[in-house]
């Protein structure tokens, strides 16, 4: 340190006392490494060290001038030797802009990582409030938000199509896959919707060209199985609560309602954007519980059959599905469900 090296061989008398009520006593005032010693002449024995970083001027601009090891100290140093006090405020003032700068620093560093903090949370937190969200919702809450979110839908896509047999036939296509005590709801949506998606509450949509176009009701049912599929990947209450924002999560949260207007948006996001895809080992097994063959879905998404080579040569059922899936008058009934 250039100031300190300067006045490390100055020294000069002073009047020391130890506390407010000792008598004060002269002493050899001198500079060390990092502290100012107050010695004895006569014995030149060392009665107290200062840090000099601590060192606080009690009367400035005053003379004699009037030093203490600190604001709280009760040790008081006199000197009027115009040399060691000017040289005691020089260091002082040295050591303090170097104090200053690591200080000036950790705030910067503090500033910078509470920004960097605040940024990730507001990356991370909505995410995290939507997935807590949805984890949390009764049966009940679920069921009550998928019937809004179907009238939303509706909005785009018109009532479901609903015949009495062809809504009879829809449920015997679910009871036929999930089993008969399912609460997965199978409805065909009338225009807009080209290919399945699911609601909160276990609704599984379907546009009506995939129960009036094929054949048989095989690709139906693999659209309704991978979409099962789909949801058990991602909760179909998070793409929704992402839509609604994360006022309007808060709120479901805290109130178990959706405010108002929350779901707009949504009919677009179900009939615009492309369904998440789900890989080949998550929907094998799928099929394979609902004993039903994977090859007649993978030709509806891919005709020449080479992005869905999976799903045919690892098909569970490659000789055909063990069983119908529905019955001819079944089937007959839910291709004409739009009809009327």
């Amino acid at each position: 340190m250039t100031a300190l090296r300067k006045y490390q061989r100055l020294e000069s008398p002073g009047l020391w006392r130890g506390s407010a009520t000792d008598q004060r006593r002269e002493v050899v005032v001198a500079f060390q490494e990092a502290t100012l010693v107050l010695s004895d002449p006569r014995s030149e024995m060392a009665l107290t060290h200062w840090s000099l970083p601590a060192i606080t001027r009690l009367n400035p601009g005053e003379t004699p001038a009037l030093f203490s090891p600190g604001s709280d100290a009760g040790d008081e140093l006199e000197i009027d030797d115009a040399d060691m006090i000017a040289a005691l405020d020089t260091v002082r003032r040295v050591l303090a802009r170097r104090q200053a700068r690591p200080g000036r620093l950790r705030g910067l560093i503090l500033t910078v990582a509470t920004m960097g903090v605040l940024g990730l949370g507001l990356v991370w937190m909505p995410g995290a409030l939507v997935r807590h969200t949805a984890s949390v919702l009764p049966l009940a809450s679920r069921s009550a938000i998928g019937a809004q979110a179907l009238t939303e839908v509706s909005r785009l896509t018109g009532q479901p199509c609903a015949t009495p047999l062809g809504r009879r036939a829809a449920q015997a296509l679910a009871a036929r896959l999930f089993g008969e005590t399912t609460a997965v709801q199978i409805l065909v949506m009338r225009d807009g919707l080209t290919r399945s998606a699911s609601l909160p509450g276990g609704m599984i949509l379907l546009g009506r060209e995939l129960v009036e176009t094929p054949p048989d009701a095989e690709t139906a049912a693999g659209f309704a199985v991978a979409e099962a599929a789909r949801t058990g990947v991602q909760d179909p209450m998070v793409p929704l609560l992402e839509q609604a924002g994360l006022a309007a999560t808060f709120r479901l949260l805290t109130t178990g309602t959706l405010p108002p207007g929350a779901l707009s948006g949504y009919a677009e996001r179900i009939v615009q954007d492309a369904a998440m895809a789900v890989s080949a080992e998550v929907l094998l097994p799928r099929f394979a519980v609902a004993d039903l063959s994977s090859t007649p879905y993978a030709f509806a998404l891919d005709p020449t059959g080479e992005s869905v080579l999976s799903l045919i040569e690892a098909d569970p059922h490659r000789a055909g599905s063990p069983r119908p899936v529905l019955a001819d008058a079944d089937w007959i009934s839910l291709q004409s469900i739009c009809s009327e």
